[in-house]
């Protein structure tokens, strides 16, 4: 069992223990123990299978956990998991992902309403059932109608970073299987979008039968949901699904494009083709007149034959890919490897789990050359947000270990300010104005009016201290809706007063979205990429934050920690 399925199973403790009204403590340490998995840069099973290694010394996890771990990668299930499944029915779980909705009201609406779907629970909106019952009330109704289609889709998709690990497990599977002479992924996994449906492989292989069986023989294979002589569908783990297809070598590249998609990107491709006497399939690049193959074999050839250079998979969505294609202007994607600091991370200060040297060793480590430690500010009272006397304090021990990572890393002394709900920042003017990098963001009064919310922001940019706008729309993807802002204007001011906006690479946020990228690039907007770090292992996030960067067009120019941190005090 892989990090990202143990950490699905202790998330789905935590909630099932919540459900039951189980001690916070117990329930703490399963989120704790999840998260601390889930960002673990080596799998829990090598930890484990380690004579000189203890996962449960790995904060955040402990002996209890390390003893379940063991548990799920030998067997690759959970005794106590499958007993609270039995006494709370899926349903109850898909409505607590409605925002404002909760584990006590989920059991309640579906033992009051016997619901067995989220289709239950819309049909009872519509008929006027919920808003008659105790502790609900009409407005109770209405927001969950708003909510439905975010329960909805987190019922359906994963995150990006989940379907990435999955893939790559099933990936490593698949190698091993000597019939299949070449592989790649297609669809929306990708393309980068922030979450998946599902997973679509393509194989050449000369044996179909063979490789369908290898497959099937995927360790958390639980259904075969159909199989033919080309095409075969399962299910791993409760529900996820992922299709494979078994295509001939000289039709691989066709059927890469096609699968990849998006939709709208391959009816302009096909649109393309018509106006040159040519159609476009899975199978291929056909002549119009006679049927004659034109190519197929590799994606460039198929993009070729229609006058077009290679597109990255990330800018495959119609948005003037195909135009920046025949002008010869398609931007060169950054990469991971062109960040070289990180200006978001949190310490033992606040609630992050590392001390400031651990975090610098872990930066050191990969490869970067400069970091802020950006700890929360005192509104954030529930992570012991700091106040100016312990962030000077804070400021000080940074200004004492900064020679001992001359020449290796340079450590900014950083804030992550909150702005507060009647405006204004947290911390006085004359303590941000001591600070190497200020980051501005919200954490409360998220449901406020859209001026109200969108003036509270521009105050920020309009601080002269204010470095950067931190996740700047609020949003967790698929639990929380990013809050009624005017972006339009936010950038408009950003661009004004020279203040940098932060693509947060968490993958539950990934904020800014593509399309904001794409207007910050648009309006020479600087994007910041951080990893929001919470831990050491936080900061592998950052290649989460790379994939949405390039789906929004960005270049190694547009994102500013790309560039020596001597350059930004130039």
């Amino acid at each position: 069992m892989d990090n990202a399925a143990i950490a699905d199973v202790f998330d789905e403790m935590a909630q099932l223990l919540e459900f039951r009204g189980e001690n916070p403590f117990r329930i703490r340490a399963y989120t704790n123990g999840s998260k601390a998995i889930r960002e673990l840069d080596e799998s829990v099973a090598a930890i484990l299978a380690d004579p000189e290694r203890d996962l449960s010394k790995v904060p955040g996890i402990g002996k209890t956990l390390a003893e379940k771990s063991k548990v799920l990668v030998e067997t690759g299930s959970l005794p106590q998991l499958e007993t609270l499944r039995k006494e709370i029915p899926e349903v109850v779980i898909q409505m607590a992902r409605i925002p404002g909705l909760g584990a006590k009201k989920a059991v309640k609406l579906q033992q009051e309403l016997a619901l067995e779907s989220l289709g239950d629970l819309r049909k009872a909106c519509h008929e006027d059932k919920i808003s008659s019952l105790k502790g609900f009330g009409a407005k109770t109704q209405a927001a969950i109608l708003d909510g439905l289609s975010i329960a909805e889709a987190a019922a359906a998709r994963i995150y990006w970073c989940d379907a990435d690990e999955l893939a790559a497990s099933i990936g490593r599977h698949m190698e091993s299987c000597k019939v299949i002479s070449k592989m790649q992924w297609a669809g929306s996994y990708r393309r980068g979008r922030e979450t998946v449906g599902d997973l679509d492989l393509l194989v050449v292989a000369d044996d179909h039968a063979a490789v369908m069986d290898h497959l099937e023989a995927y360790h958390s294979h639980s259904q075969t949901i159909v199989r033919g002589d080309t095409k075969i569908s399962i299910r791993v783990g409760k529900s996820f699904q992922v299709d494979m297809r078994v295509v001939e070598a000289d039709q691989f590249g066709a059927a890469l494009q096609y699968f990849t998609g998006s939709q709208a990107h391959n009816i302009h491709t096909r649109r393309l083709a018509k106006e040159q006497g040519l159609k476009i399939n899975e199978y291929g690049v056909f002549q119009l007149d006679d049927e004659s193959r034109v190519a197929g074999s590799t994606e460039q050839d198929v993009y070729a034959a229609i006058g077009l250079p290679w597109i990255a998979p990330e800018l495959r969505e119609d948005r003037r890919e195909f135009e920046a294609a025949a002008s010869g202007t398609l931007p060169e994607l950054i990469e991971t490897e062109d960040v070289i600091g990180d200006l978001h991370m949190h310490t033992n200060a606040t609630d992050g789990t590392a001390t400031i040297r651990e975090m610098a060793d872990a930066a050191i480590a990969r490869g970067l050359q400069y970091i802020a430690i950006t700890d929360h500010s005192k509104r954030v009272s529930m992570a012991m947000g700091l106040d100016e006397k312990r962030l000077r304090e804070q400021w000080k021990a940074i200004d004492e270990i900064r020679s001992e990572y001359d020449g290796r890393l340079t450590i900014l002394k950083g804030i992550e300010c909150d702005i507060l709900e009647r405006g204004g920042m947290d911390l006085a003017d004359d303590c941000l104005a001591e600070a190497d990098w200020v980051l501005a963001s919200i954490h409360y009064g998220q449901k406020q009016p859209r001026d109200q919310i969108t003036e509270r922001i521009l105050g920020a940019i309009e601080n002269p201290h204010v470095s950067c706008i931190a996740h700047p729309t609020g949003r967790l993807i698929n639990r929380r809706p990013p809050y009624d802002v005017d972006m339009d204007a936010v950038m408009t001011a950003a661009k004004k007063h020279g203040t940098f906006m932060e693509l947060n690479a968490n993958p539950a946020r990934l904020d800014l979205n593509d399309l904001h990228l794409a207007a910050a690039k648009r309006m020479g907007i600087p994007i910041v990429i951080s990893t929001d770090a919470h831990s050491i292992d936080g900061l592998g996030v950052m290649q989460y934050g790379i994939k949405q960067a390039r789906r929004g067009g960005l270049t190694k120019a547009d994102v500013a920690n790309t560039r020596p941190w001597s350059e930004w005090t130039k």
